[in-house]
């Protein structure tokens, strides 16, 4: 019997297949809920009140005669009417304890979906990343975890848009400000990302500046979408540098991908073509003959604040939101077209793929997916409306249904955070409670200057408390604890809450930190680590199912009986957890669980030794218990992406 979700369902069969010949219930109508208490029983079942309308029967007439139905069922010790119609089970706890320490390596969730695709991170590669892309990253990333874990099929894609006005703005800074050709962009040593956040702060003034420069920016757009040198050149050597340090500040956190679609392939290879002659024929477009759209192609939108929206522009070049519907309708297999690829860079033995404009031999194929997840913050849910009309459009209704933005609020900082970094503020900013991010201004933090930070302060931490250690050792433990803070720190807030960053509070210890939950890992591995100095214990031997036949809880004291029942019943639901939170992408609710579970085990541990015990049998209890806790927190803490250091 697997986890909670499996032995829910098991019940629901057992329940429907004994009372079906008698009573008018169906299978989807059997409801099974946590109880308010586990005093009054561990699952609460409510279809007596569905039953009292078809049978004309008071509910609580009919909870009293099911009950004594119930208590014979497999793995249910007592069943019990309560309230005004509820029926209140009583698991068998020996028997499910078990069944639980058994299970754990067998996931309990299935798949759903032919193909899910998650395309999140997506940073312009004009710049450096921001401490916002790496919510984007952390969200996306937990995301396509917890949906292998669910056993589906997961294609992770970064989409590069390296053809977009970010990057004309650093062309134009290269070739107008600095007069640079491409072999002397080349020759610019050091951190390139660092390197062009600085020259696109100075391209926004320039462009502000110089209202002549406008002109020549459309120009420059122009010649990149048409593949002219040499600001065709410049611009791909500029994207491809910088996405190698995105990719290099990601690996950072470790998140990965499996393709990377370029705004430039679907130029290249004329898959705005195909979109735009599908959306022309179907009339989801129009061309505008006069007003102040004339010239353009655009699409009716049912928004009062904007009755079109442009598509194609009246110089022809193509808006971001007309190159993302040919790129949503390549990711669902609805362009009856497909890129190229080339693989980019190896990294831990894998592939990452970038689009092309050659055919490559035996290159994979990707897209194709029946469900998709785009991570994009809140500011574009208007685009992707549009993006989904333009699906609708097309009358690929099942398509638009599945076409999900994964939206999320930005990042800012505490002004603590900001001093932190060395970055100097005025009085009026010192006063402000958080700061937003803004690469075009040239105010943000630089995801890597971040890293840097949280690793310096972990090891400092580390030092202090592992002395002992070598220096590669403790840096080993602060790169991880300091991943963990930064993941769960951006995990723990619901998406659409802002999140002001602060050092202090997400490398704290204790509260509800990515820290603490490694600490409560860390422990348990210490206790094992004990037992087998002082007993000569084998973990491996947990596993065993001849070390697990029979165990007697009757032996705990009352008190602890309960203690026991409540964290082994509670980490029962992480599977729960997990599929609640993919389905409603809040990931804040799975951070809480994990938290919550940490608390009770530091309170069960706290009142029950292990190492001092001298009754066998409860000491056996007690380290399965550990053992059950930390097999479910290891699993949820990996597909929060955050590691168990060795020690802290």
């Amino acid at each position: 019997m697997p986890m909670m979700i499996a032995l829910k369902e098991r019940i629901k069969k057992l329940i429907w297949s004994n009372l079906k010949e008698h009573f008018p219930l169906e299978l989807e109508k059997i409801d099974i809920a946590p109880t308010p208490q586990i005093k009054f029983g561990d699952l609460a079942l409510a279809f007596p009140f569905h039953l009292a309308k078809l049978m004309k029967k008071p509910p609580r007439e009919l909870a009293q005669k099911i009950a004594p139905q119930l208590s014979s069922l497999p793995g249910i010790s007592k069943a019990e009417a309560a309230g005004g119609g509820y029926i209140n089970l009583f698991l068998d706890r020996e028997l499910f304890f078990l069944d639980q320490i058994r299970s754990l390596a067998s996931p309990s969730l299935k798949p759903e979906e032919k193909k899910v695709i998650i395309e999140h991170t997506n940073i312009n590669p004009n710049k450096a990343a921001h401490i916002g892309h790496l919510r984007n990253a952390v969200l996306g990333d937990t995301l396509s975890r917890c949906l292998k874990y669910k056993g589906e099929n997961v294609e992770v894609q970064n989409y590069i848009d390296d053809t977009g006005i970010q990057v004309v703005d650093v062309v134009l800074g290269f070739m107008d400000i600095e007069k640079k050709n491409l072999d002397e962009i080349k020759k610019i040593p050091g951190k390139f990302d660092y390197y062009c956040w600085d020259l696109y702060t100075k391209a926004a003034s320039f462009l502000a500046d110089n209202p002549g420069a406008k002109k020549r920016k459309s120009t420059i757009l122009k010649h990149i979408e048409n593949n002219q040198d040499p600001e065709a050149g410049i611009a791909h050597y500029i994207s491809r540098r910088i996405l190698k340090a995105h990719l290099e500040t990601m690996k950072r956190i470790d998140v990965t991908y499996d393709v990377l679609p370029c705004e430039s392939s679907i130029l290249f290879l004329r898959f705005w073509d195909k979109a735009f002659q599908k959306l022309k024929e179907k009339k989801a477009l129009y061309y505008v003959k006069k007003g102040v759209n004339q010239g353009c192609w655009v699409m009716a939108l049912d928004e009062e604040e904007e009755k079109e929206k442009i598509i194609v522009r009246s110089d022809g070049t193509i808006t971001y939101v007309g190159k993302d519907i040919a790129y949503q309708l390549w990711k669902f297999g609805l362009l009856e077209k497909d890129f190229h690829y080339k693989p980019f860079i190896k990294e831990n033995g894998r592939t990452i793929w970038i689009t092309d404009k050659e055919e490559q031999e035996n290159a994979p194929s990707f897209g194709n997916g029946s469900l998709v997840y785009n991570v994009i913050d809140s500011r574009q849910a208007y685009l992707q409306k549009i993006v989904v009309q333009g699906l609708k459009s097309l009358k690929y209704l099942k398509e638009a249904k599945n076409s999900i933005h994964f939206s999320y609020e930005m990042v800012a900082l505490s002004p603590k955070s900001l001093k932190d970094l060395d970055i100097p503020l005025s009085k009026q900013d010192e006063a402000k409670s958080f700061h937003e991010v803004s690469g075009r201004k040239g105010l943000g933090i630089k995801a890597d200057d971040l890293l840097d930070r949280l690793d310096n302060k972990a090891l400092d931490e580390v030092k202090t408390r592992n002395p002992d250690l070598s220096l590669i050792q403790q840096q080993d433990i602060a790169h991880k604890i300091a991943i963990g803070a930064l993941r769960y720190f951006m995990l723990k807030f619901a998406r659409n809450s802002l999140i002001v960053f602060d050092f202090e509070e997400a490398l704290h210890f204790e509260g509800e930190t990515g820290p603490y939950l490694q600490y409560t890992s860390v422990r348990i591995n210490s206790i094992f680590r004990k037992l087998h100095e002082k007993e000569n214990f084998d973990r491996q031997h947990l596993s065993s199912l001849s070390e697990m036949e029979k165990i007697d809880l009757d032996s705990l004291a009352p008190q602890e009986y309960d203690d026991f029942w409540e964290v082994i019943l509670y980490a029962s639901q992480y599977e729960e957890e997990i599929l609640h939170s993919i389905q409603s992408l809040e990931f804040s609710q799975l951070a809480k669980f994990t938290f919550n579970l940490c608390q009770k085990f530091n309170a069960y541990y706290h009142k029950y030794s292990i190492l001092s015990e001298k009754d066998k049998n409860i000491k056996r209890i007690r380290i399965l218990v550990i053992h059950d806790i930390q097999t479910i927190l290891n699993t949820i803490l990996s597909l929060m992406g955050i590691p168990v250091p060795d020690r802290m």
